[in-house]
């Protein structure tokens, strides 16, 4: 029972970390199935990875036991549902731990504040605080958009490549919400050039006539997020846009600082 053995001796080996190694090559494998689409042939694994394909094939066949991993009709492996449910809660916490951060937007801005996500082709809502505004907007939490017509769309489309951003909006259809809405997809790559210049993006009457929002990335997140305030156009001004852009990029920034401390330490605090 030689290959017994040494799949024990692996699986009890300490990572350079001071974790267990087999885990973190485990994650590992499932992160770059998801860089990759989400299926993939041991071989490209093992090329990607610099893994042996025995271990790759010990990890997979663990994963795939565990129905985080199965295995498809042509030989090629492919996330499984289980990460469904890891990939919800996951979400829902993502919305949690921004809440406070979204309340110091509110608090420091007036208008509404909002955290996106992009899932799949769309942008899901996972986090809003509203204004104390009697006249404010609302988009409840779960509602899901294109990304063409929204500041949040643009923000985390904003540093995609062109063809992907392209192949995108082939799939999803660019309807217009509203006459202001980009409705090309020249048009849309032509917004995201204007958001890397200037580090922000604007959402201008194209989801809602008499809606403006302003949106910003959430650097180093653990997946695309975006935070946005949204508001009337009466309010959100240029000038208006000129003092809350600077507080949207430093929450951000504190967000994303919040959400790598919480990954490193493993808890929930910050």
């Amino acid at each position: 029972m030689p290959t017994s053995n040494a799949s024990t001796t692996d699986a009890a080996k300490p990572a350079a970390s001071g974790g267990v190694q087999s885990l973190e090559r485990a994650f590992d494998l499932l992160e770059r199935m998801a860089d990759a689409g989400g299926e993939v042939g041991l071989s490209e694994l093992s090329a990607s990875s610099g893994l042996p394909l025995p271990t790759i094939h010990r990890l997979m066949r663990t994963l795939v036991a565990c129905g985080y991993v199965r295995q498809q009709p042509n030989r090629r492996y492919a996330l499984g549902p289980r990460l469904i449910r890891l990939g919800e809660s996951a979400s829902r916490l993502l919305g949690t731990w921004a809440r406070p951060y979204l309340a110091r937007l509110v608090e420091e801005t007036g208008e509404t504040a909002n955290m996106a996500l992009l899932d799949g082709d769309e942008i899901v809502y996972v986090a809003q605080v509203p204004s104390k505004h009697s006249m404010r907007m609302f988009t409840e939490v779960g509602r899901r958009v294109l990304p063409h017509s929204t500041g949040v769309g643009k923000a985390l489309l904003a540093h995609a490549p062109a063809d992907e951003v392209r192949a995108l909006l082939a799939r999803t259809g660019m309807p217009a919400a509203t006459e202001k809405t980009i409705t090309t997809p020249d048009g849309f790559l032509d917004a995201l050039v204007a958001v890397r210049e200037t580090g922000y993006a604007v959402d201008d009457n194209e989801q809602e006539i008499g809606v403006r929002c302003l949106a910003v990335p959430v650097p180093d997140s653990p997946t695309a997020a975006a935070i946005s305030i949204s508001g009337p156009a009466g309010r959100v001004t240029e000038a208006a846009t000129e003092k809350i852009v600077p507080i949207l990029q430093q929450v951000a920034r504190e967000l994303s600082a919040a959400l790598a401390n919480t990954a490193g330490n493993g808890n929930g605090h910050g």
